[in-house]
């Protein structure tokens, strides 16, 4: 249904990315992943010289002492250390004008640019978390990906790991540019339930055409919009059949919803509580069913 159209910035024409050799970072994979989405052009992962940073049909990337988008130059090392955390990341998604929306509604790319810039002790400290929960929160992704990147000199189109990048590049950018669609979709269809006490549900009716996820950015739309942002639970078609999804927003357990796992029309509900489905179509059924799943205490 949302669908960003890819458009090359202001006029440019990138023939090829240099970056750093070495080690590889979350936030130059990323940025060459959204440069070689817009440009589809090589990687060279190697130290940038004089014409390459005077050269504008040469991106330079996390390396290279200078941001110059003019130049297509994106570093951030040489910015003072009390510089806002800002990362090479940062910089590609402001060239395109995405880093606003980045930033609401990619929850993970502030912790990256603080991890990147100030280090990991730094960031736990920012995010109040004991040190060891910074490793805690790798994965074989992270550290394939990186791995597999940094042990390249050159990456071309039709290579394993420069097509995954482009795919990476395109899914970062499609997400952003839709989330404020998809917001906008759900600020027009939606309607707050004010069932009684602290019972406050975001209801978002079946349309037509239907969104393939229905619940997509609704989390978000409570967590942003000051109307909403007392409610407790979501209600929302369900994409699996004619009926309707109910679930917890933030997991608040007051809502249990094993409560209406014996109800007829309730073919589904989660044994953690969280989530139940049912064919009801009607909302003073689907009202009736979070009402009965709902405690004050």
């Amino acid at each position: 249904m949302f669908f960003y159209n890819r458009v090359v910035s202001r006029g440019m024409n990138i023939t090829q990315i240099v970056t750093h050799p070495g080690g590889a970072h979350k936030d130059d994979f990323l940025a060459c992943s959204v440069m070689i989405y817009h440009y589809n052009v090589p990687i060279y992962r190697r130290e940038p010289t004089a014409e390459d940073i005077a050269d504008p049909e040469v991106c330079v990337i996390d390396v290279g002492g200078e941001h110059d988008p003019a130049k297509s130059n994106f570093d951030h090392h040489q910015f003072p250390r009390d510089y806002v955390p800002t990362c090479a990341l940062s910089l590609v998604l402001r060239h395109f004008d995405l880093y606003e929306e980045g930033r609401k509604f990619c929850d993970w790319l502030e912790p990256a640019e603080w991890f990147d810039t100030r280090g990991a002790v730094k960031t736990a400290k920012w995010l109040n978390v004991d040190r060891d929960v910074m490793a805690k929160l790798n994965s074989p992704l992270d550290i394939t990906c990186l791995r597999r990147f940094a042990k390249h000199t050159e990456l071309k189109p039709g290579d394993v790991i420069w097509e995954l990048m482009r795919m990476v590049g395109e899914d970062l950018v499609y997400y952003i540019s839709s989330a404020k669609e998809r917001l906008t979709y759900i600020a027009e269809h939606s309607e707050i339930l004010d069932l009684g006490g602290e019972l406050q549900v975001l209801y978002m009716p079946r349309t037509e055409p239907m969104p393939g996820e229905p619940s997509a950015g609704m989390g978000k739309y409570i967590e942003l919009e000051p109307g909403a942002q007392q409610c407790v639970a979501m209600i929302y078609p369900d994409r699996r059949g004619e009926g309707y999804a109910m679930s917890r927003y933030n997991d608040d357990v007051r809502l249990e919803f094993t409560k209406v796992d014996d109800c007829d029309d309730v073919h589904f509900a989660h044994k953690s509580g969280f989530l139940a489905k049912t064919s009801a179509t009607k909302k003073e059924r689907l009202i009736e069913l979070v009402k009965m799943a709902w405690s004050e205490n």
